[in-house]
């Protein structure tokens, strides 16, 4: 559809009218020789004498009219409204926090086909399904061992996403386990994001023990930057060292930031956990649209010209034309 972006321009048509009506003619002095018998010059001639001007011509008065109402028009500004665009945006940004320690190498895991795999290589297929669920979501990924490392910023890319994943390996970040640390390295990633709503999902088989932060610190700043934790627990509670995994204190991470904690001793579960964390954080998008403008104001503006043109041509022409048809009578 179209329309006009200053309609109360068009108050002015009236202008012509008003002038027209209510000031006087424009009257210009010249120089001219008195004839005492002009009348009987005209009458001899047959003429009538008149006074010039476009109160007596109509039809450039209608002219002048429609010119001034066409520049109204194209000055009001004329737009063809074309059908709105839209585009997703996401408002919801995930961080995925995953332990590369040595104890993942653990082979207590199987995949679908019922071969015996370690802790990573079943953490990679359920991640990559994760990823596969959530195309219009930001996604970013950290890895940690002794210290926490960015894998990938937050992206709408997760094919390079998945390529950074399948490139993790176990032992890449150090043998240890840096649970504080990489809260705190996905509060400083995620301080970068421009949403409201920001989500941490932090898996690990282990127990922190070489974070320069502690993880109850860094879920107290987690709690006050607004950031959600969701911790996930894949070790074996009964080990001794690196290899025991602290359920408690995931679960104290969890619940400091309104977060869940989810147990996964086996592919199956785990893959439950993430179907879970699906439905905890679904993936929300906002449609942005605008309307692209097209302009219309040259189509009057160009009206105005040609008939002013076309006017003045036809002006010019029509004594030549005369003087022409008189020659070819007489």
């Amino acid at each position: 559809m179209w329309q006009l972006d200053y309609p109360w321009l068009l108050l002015l048509l009236p202008l012509p009218w008003l002038a027209f009506r209510y000031l006087p003619a424009y009257q210009e002095a010249r120089s001219a020789v008195r004839v005492p018998f002009f009348g009987a010059m005209s009458r001899a001639v047959g003429e009538t004498p008149a006074s010039a001007g476009t109160r007596s011509n109509h039809w450039q008065l209608w002219l002048n009219v429609l010119v001034w109402a066409l520049l109204l028009v194209a000055v009001a500004r004329p737009v063809f409204v074309e059908k709105p665009i839209e585009r997703q945006q996401p408002v919801r940004d995930l961080m995925l926090a995953i332990d590369l320690s040595q104890s993942m190498e653990t082979e207590d895991f199987t995949n679908a086909a019922g071969q015996k795999i370690n802790r990573l290589a079943a953490v990679k297929e359920v991640v990559q399904g994760f990823i596969d669920k959530r195309k219009d979501d930001r996604l970013g990924l950290i890895v940690f061992g002794s210290g926490a490392y960015p894998q990938a910023p937050l992206t709408l890319d997760h094919a390079s996403l998945s390529l950074l994943l399948e490139d993790t390996g176990i032992g890449m970040a150090g043998p240890n386990t840096a649970i504080g640390d990489a809260i705190g390295l996905s509060l400083k990633l995620l301080d970068k994001a421009h949403e409201q709503e920001k989500v941490l999902i932090l898996l690990t088989d282990g127990n922190d023990t070489s974070s320069a932060i502690t993880p109850d610190h860094a879920a107290e700043m987690a709690a006050a930057k607004g950031v959600v934790i969701h911790t996930i627990g894949i070790g074996d509670p009964t080990a001794s060292g690196e290899a025991k995994v602290n359920l408690q204190s995931l679960q104290q991470l969890a619940q400091a930031t309104g977060g869940q904690f989810f147990r996964a001793e086996d592919r199956t579960a785990l893959d439950q956990v993430y179907s879970t964390l699906d439905r905890l954080t679904p993936h929300q998008v906002k449609t942005l649209s605008h309307q692209p403008q097209r302009e219309l104001f040259y189509w009057p503006l160009g009206a105005a010209l040609v008939l002013l043109t076309l006017y003045h041509l036809g002006a010019l022409l029509r004594p030549r034309l005369a003087v022409a048809r008189q020659r070819q009578e007489a």
